[in-house]
C-alpha cells in the first residue's frame, strides 16, 4: 500500500487536513485507532460542538512560542470555517458572543468533514493500530494492524491525553521523542477542581447552583460563570483557570466582579443602618448560596443590623466576597479535561507547513502539539487552521 499522505488521527485536525491534501490531488489515508471518527467532536459542547469562536486571535492560545500559531491562523479564518458548513447546510447558533455552536447535533460537523473527505477521495480506515512507524530515504514506512503502509509524508494528528475514554492515548508524544523532538511536560486543561475536607462537603451541598464571578490565577482572570459540583468547582471560569492553575497555588475567586463589596456595605450601613447582612446578601446571590456563605462564616448575630458593623468587620467581609482565596485540592484529570496543555516543542516545526524541521516527511498538527486554546471554540479554530496549513503543503 502506497499514498502520498498517511494521516494518523481521524479527528478535527486529521480529517481537515486529509481533505484538503485530497483536493491538491494527493493520494491520502486516514488511519485511527478507534471505531468511529471525529469521537471527540461527537461529544463536543454537550454534543452540540462548539465549532469555532468568531473572535479568535493568538491571544488566546498558550505556548511555549506565542508566535508559531500566528500563521496558520491568519490564513484559514473562523470565518472560512463558518461559510464551509454553511455550503454543507449546517445551522448554528451563537450562544455567547463569538462561540458557534451546531443548533442541532455535533454530528453535522463530522458529517462535513467526512463528506469532504470523500469529495477529495480521501479514504480513512478505522479500528486500525499503527505500530511502528520509521523513516525510508525519503519516504515512511507504517507497520500496521492492515499491513505494511508506505508514504511520502506522514501526518500525526493524534491528539493529546484529554478523555482517554473516547481513545486519547500518548502515540503522538511517543512519535515525536523517537524521532528526537522536545515534548513538554502534559497536564489536563480545561477540567473542573476538586475541593477537600470542609470545601468539598460545602460544594456538594451546592452542587448544581451556579454564579458569576471573576477568577484570577497567576497573571490571568476570567469572568465567567462559576458551577458547583459534588466533587468541587466546575464552570466555564473554573476551566479557564485550571489552564493556568499549578498544583498547591490557591485561586483567588470575586464572587461580585462588578460591585466595591466595601463600598457598598458603607454605603448600605450609612443608608439603611437597620438592614441585616443576610438581606445585603440575598440580593446578590441565589438564596441557598446567600445562607450558604452566612454559615461559612458564623462570625456574628444574623439579627444584627449593618449599622452594628464596624469597618473592620465589613471589610472582612469584602475580603471574602471579592477575593475569596481557594486552594484546590486538584483537578478531575484526564478524564474530564477538555485538552492537553504541553506537547510537542514547536521549535522543532515549520509554522507554515507544520513540517519537522529536517525531516518534511513527518509532520504534526492539532493538539499533540504544544499549542492549547481557551474555552470557546478556539482549540477547534486551531485544528481546522492547523490541519489546512499543512494539508494544503504537503
Amino acid at each position: 500500500m502506497i499514498y502520498d499522505v498517511v494521516i494518523i488521527g481521524a479527528g478535527a485536525a486529521g480529517l481537515m487536513c486529509a481533505a484538503q491534501a485530497g483536493y491538491a490531488g494527493k493520494r491520502v489515508l486516514v488511519l485511527d485507532h478507534a471505531n468511529k471518527a471525529g469521537k471527540k467532536i461527537l461529544m463536543s459542547g454537550g454534543g452540540r460542538c462548539n465549532f469555532t469562536n468568531l473572535g479568535t486571535t493568538p491571544q488566546h492560545f498558550y505556548s511555549s512560542n506565542p508566535y508559531f500559531c500566528i500563521s496558520a491562523l491568519k490564513r484559514y479564518r473562523p470565518e472560512h470555517f463558518v461559510e464551509l458548513v454553511e455550503r454543507h447546510g449546517v445551522e448554528h447558533v451563537e450562544k455567547t458572543p463569538g462561540q458557534l455552536f451546531c443548533a442541532t447535533s455535533a454530528k453535522d460537523i463530522v458529517h462535513t468533514l467526512l463528506t469532504e473527505c470523500e469529495w477529495a477521495g480521501a479514504e480513512i480506515r478505522l479500528s486500525t493500530q499503527v505500530t511502528r512507524v520509521e523513516q525510508q530515504g525519503s519516504a515512511m514506512r507504517l507497520t500496521t494492524s492492515i499491513g505494511k503502509i508506505d508514504a511520502g509524508v506522514v501526518v500525526i494528528a493524534s491528539g493529546g491525553l484529554s478523555i482517554p475514554s473516547m481513545g486519547a492515548t500518548g502515540f503522538g508524544y511517543d512519535i515525536a521523542r523517537q524521532f528526537g523532538l522536545e515534548v513538554f511536560a502534559t497536564r489536563p486543561g480545561l477540567v473542573p477542581f476538586t475541593l477537600s475536607d470542609s470545601w468539598k462537603a460545602r460544594a456538594t451541598e451546592l452542587s448544581g447552583l451556579s454564579v458569576p464571578v471573576a477568577v484570577s490565577a497567576g497573571s490571568r482572570r476570567f469572568v465567567e460563570p462559576m458551577l458547583f459540583t459534588h466533587r468541587g468547582l466546575s464552570g466555564p471560569a473554573m476551566l479557564q483557570i485550571s489552564s493556568v492553575w499549578q498544583p498547591g497555588e490557591s485561586i483567588s475567586i470575586d464572587l461580585l466582579p462588578n460591585e466595591n463589596v466595601a463600598e457598598s456595605l458603607r454605603e448600605a450601613r450609612q443608608e439603611t443602618p437597620k438592614r441585616q447582612l443576610s438581606t445585603w446578601l440575598g440580593e446578590r446571590f441565589p438564596k441557598r448560596f446567600a445562607q450558604a456563605l452566612l454559615e461559612w462564616y458564623p462570625d456574628h448575630d444574623l439579627a444584627r443590623p449593618l449599622a452594628q458593623y464596624a469597618n473592620a468587620a465589613l471589610d472582612e467581609w469584602a475580603q471574602r466576597l471579592n477575593a475569596w482565596q481557594l486552594k484546590p485540592a486538584g483537578t478531575e484529570g484526564w478524564r474530564t479535561a477538555e485538552v492537553t496543555m504541553g506537547g510537542v516543542n514547536t521549535d522543532a516545526i515549520s509554522s507554515k507547513t507544520f513540517e519537522v524541521k529536517g525531516l518534511p516527511q513527518l509532520r504534526f498538527i492539532g493538539e499533540v502539539l504544544d499549542v492549547t486554546g481557551e474555552l470557546g471554540g478556539y482549540n477547534f479554530q486551531w485544528a481546522w487552521a492547523s490541519g489546512v496549513a499543512c494539508g494544503q503543503a504537503v
